[in-house]
């Protein structure tokens, strides 16, 4: 296995450590601050083609793979972003992009995936349900069949960037749970306007990654058009898990790149502060130990994300391999920010020095968008052969 990588590849990386360095730690402290969204820097994403790098290249995008996208989402969060800049990756080229270009029309990949490369248009998704979060096929927002088209109605939550998207996934049931024989089937996804009738949305006050908000969704009797639907009617179940699986990559080199981000600030600081004579405290393997250990598990997790993308790009099974990076690269990130901050002191909980940030955004993903549960269920199930338990 070569691990070493293209000049394609290092160009790409050091592009997108330049675009994280221009928008760095200060620019995102500031829109943490105001809640405000990051849309300055993903247009010069978008410009930089970083976008759609996985997305064909008749559509505007780069047609390379999730290896690459995996390698800029690392070198851009690294930057001064932190794990909160790969949600817009989530949203834009995999929910929007992924869902388009494997299951959407023609028209839709025509259309609507080039103003998603270009950054003329975002995304979002709307899967989670009050009674519906991990065990998505709980969802009961129903659509109706109308004419050449259904009636939407129920509610989603925890639904990120809403106000800043144009086009929202929507994951609804067209069949009664009840009438199917099956649960798995009568899932089917649409693609539909967020600003339409009997669509209303509603901001959640949250802890972190304050810079890409949150909110309850609401349909009440929306109309949904005959072309708007994404795949299969009834059968989007396998081709919703086979969008959702790829989110995992892009979450896991969120992580890499936020460790990476708090440990050089943690040793910047401890290479500068002295106490207790004239040694810098970076010299104390109490302060050390934690940080190589942090160093060493999430260099671990990017390599095991990296082979996920590979297989994925292989067209081979990349589930497990996926699951388990995101597992250790949250955990790592967990612990490794946090001991970031405990190196620098009292001054690690000033919201100067940034890694408070880092650590508030970064613990959300240890449950979402999986959480570390139902990933130890998946290997106990998929990678040794247990029973499953629920």
């Amino acid at each position: 296995m070569d691990f070493r990588l293209s000049e394609e590849q290092e160009l790409m990386i050091e592009t997108a450590t330049r675009i994280g360095e221009q928008y760095g730690v200060d620019y995102w402290r500031k829109l943490d601050e105001a809640g405000d969204y990051p849309s300055e820097m993903w247009q010069a994403i978008c410009d930089a083609g970083f976008c759609g790098v996985a997305l064909a290249e008749e559509h505007g995008g780069a047609g390379l793979g999730m290896l690459e996208m995996a390698l800029i989402v690392e070198a851009l969060c690294k930057g001064g972003a932190g794990s909160t800049l790969s949600q817009l990756f989530m949203l834009n080229p995999i929910f929007g992009g992924v869902s388009i270009s494997k299951y959407g029309s023609d028209e839709m990949r025509r259309t609507v995936l080039p103003k998603i490369i270009s950054g003329e248009i975002g995304c979002c998704m709307a899967l989670t349900e009050p009674d519906a979060g991990t065990n998505s096929l709980e969802v009961r927002t129903f659509a109706e069949a109308d004419g050449n088209g259904w009636r939407l109605n129920g509610q989603k939550i925890w639904i990120s960037a809403v106000p800043q998207a144009e086009k929202m996934l929507v994951i609804a049931r067209t069949k009664k749970k009840e009438d199917t024989v099956r649960k798995t089937d009568g899932i089917t996804m649409f693609l539909i306007d967020v600003a339409r009738e009997g669509v209303s949305h509603q901001a959640i006050d949250k802890v972190g990654t304050r810079c890409v908000p949150a909110s309850n969704v609401f349909f009440d009797n929306t109309p949904v058009h005959g072309d708007e639907l994404v795949g299969t009617l009834h059968g989007g179940w396998k081709e919703l898990l086979d969008v959702l699986n790829t989110e995992r990559i892009v979450t896991t080199a969120g992580l890499v790149g936020a460790v990476h981000l708090a440990l050089g600030l943690a040793v910047d600081y401890a290479n500068q502060r002295k106490i207790f004579g004239e040694r810098a405290i970076s010299s104390y393997q109490g302060l050390q130990f934690p940080l190589a250990q942090a160093h060493a598990e999430i260099e671990c997790a990017s390599a095991m994300n990296h082979k996920a993308a590979v297989l994925f790009d292989a067209g081979e099974e990349f589930g497990g391999q996926a699951n388990m990076a995101k597992l250790i690269a949250a955990q790592a990130a967990a612990e490794g920010i946090e001991r970031a901050m405990q190196t620098m002191g009292g001054m690690g909980y000033a919201k100067e020095m940034h890694v408070e940030r880092l650590w508030r955004d970064a613990r959300l993903f240890r449950f979402a968008p999986i959480s570390e549960e139902m990933i130890l269920n998946y290997i106990s199930i998929h990678e040794l052969g247990m029973a499953r338990g629920y």
